[in-house]
């Protein structure tokens, strides 16, 4: 269960790193949700290079957030919204660590 989040987030969300090219708002607030991911699961350091979040913290924080939207009936907009944001910064720390297998 711990990876299935992670992957269908990913698969659902990582197509939105093309955006940063073109978005650099988009960019930059993903950037930022990353940070307060990390901070939130305690996976911050002063180094250069930041520790992988805690894979099963991650995948339990992801599926709290997704059954949220859920619950309020969400629907991904075309354009970025918070929840966007958030969605692509869990994709970018589980594809920045290696969290799960990439999809072939």
């Amino acid at each position: 269960m711990t990876s299935c989040v992670l992957t269908k987030v990913c698969a659902d969300f990582e197509r939105r790193f093309a955006e940063f090219a073109f978005e650099p708002g988009f960019a930059a607030a993903v950037d930022q949700h990353v940070a307060e991911i990390r901070e939130r699961l305690g996976a911050h350091s002063a180094g250069l290079e930041p520790p992988a979040p805690d894979r099963t913290a991650l995948a339990d924080y992801a599926l709290g957030f997704v059954d949220a939207l859920t619950e309020t009936g969400w629907h991904e907009p075309v354009a970025y919204d918070y929840a966007v944001c958030r969605l692509t910064a869990l994709s970018y720390l589980v594809r920045r660590h290696r969290l799960v297998a990439p999809r072939t």
